[in-house]
């Protein structure tokens, strides 16, 4: 098939049998857009469409792209995504992007589940509590990072110690700890929102190093970067790889 059938077929499986509303008045500019992501982008690489609608998710989150998250909300329980893996998704994007964003992104979501008629709220997939949500996200840290995250820790400036308690505890602890989403996944869609963010080529770059410390080889990042291109821009995408070379060269 060409991109153009390939594109038509791809629309499909995600949005069903109708046009999207820019058909009507911008043909030109709907053409390109699904003939690039659906015929192309979508068809680049080793990913699956969950993963992609997974990525596709949390780039439209950090961008506040919201009708589009909205969108592809709806396409990614069509390709089999849970609403658990969905709310997920979402939820990983809170201690990168901040709670309002992330609050902005879950109102989306739950108006499509509402539509669905999908119950509220989803079970939960909280594994900590207060007593152990530092240690365990310490210990996720380390299985990402290795032990410099205990350095790290250890030669942080006093007045700059609580920074790095919030990381181990929220971030890794109240997030990445949680079920529905296997580390591999987490720490690849953290990978996808700070690129999408832009500006943030050092935890990019951090990053780059925890995706193939849990598995994640070369070839499932540059696919990942790959497919954020069309909602994120070439160059966030170009900044993306550059990290991902810098951290992973060709051989």
């Amino acid at each position: 098939m060409n991109r153009i059938n390939k594109s038509k077929e791809k629309f499909g499986q995600l949005f069903g049998e109708g046009v999207a509303a820019a058909h009507a008045t911008d043909p030109d500019l709907q053409g390109i857009l699904n003939h690039f992501i659906f015929g192309e982008v979508f068809y680049q690489g080793n990913l699956d469409d969950k993963q992609r609608e997974l990525i596709t998710l949390v780039v439209l989150a950090t961008n506040q792209t919201l009708p589009q998250l909205k969108a592809h909300v709806s396409a990614a329980l069509n390709v089999g995504l849970t609403p658990v893996e969905i709310k997920e998704a979402v939820y990983q994007c809170a201690p990168y992007i901040g709670f309002p964003k992330t609050l902005n992104a879950i109102n989306e979501v739950n108006e499509v589940f509402k539509a669905k008629n999908i119950a509220l709220p989803v079970e939960s997939q909280k594994t900590v509590d207060e007593d152990n949500r530092f240690r365990k996200g310490l210990a996720t840290q380390v299985e990402i990072f290795g032990d410099a995250i205990k350095k790290m820790q250890e030669s942080a400036p006093s007045n700059q110690k609580h920074i790095q308690k919030y990381l181990s505890a929220f971030c890794f602890g109240d997030f990445y700890t949680r079920g529905g989403l296997d580390l591999k996944t987490r720490e690849l869609l953290t990978l996808c929102i700070l690129s999408a963010l832009g500006g943030a080529e050092g935890q990019v770059k951090a990053h780059v190093q925890g995706n193939k410390n849990v598995g994640n080889d070369k070839e499932i990042l540059l696919t990942a970067i790959t497919h954020c291109l069309p909602y994120m821009g070439f160059p966030r995408t170009l900044n993306a790889l550059a990290c991902v070379n810098e951290i992973i060269p060709e051989n």
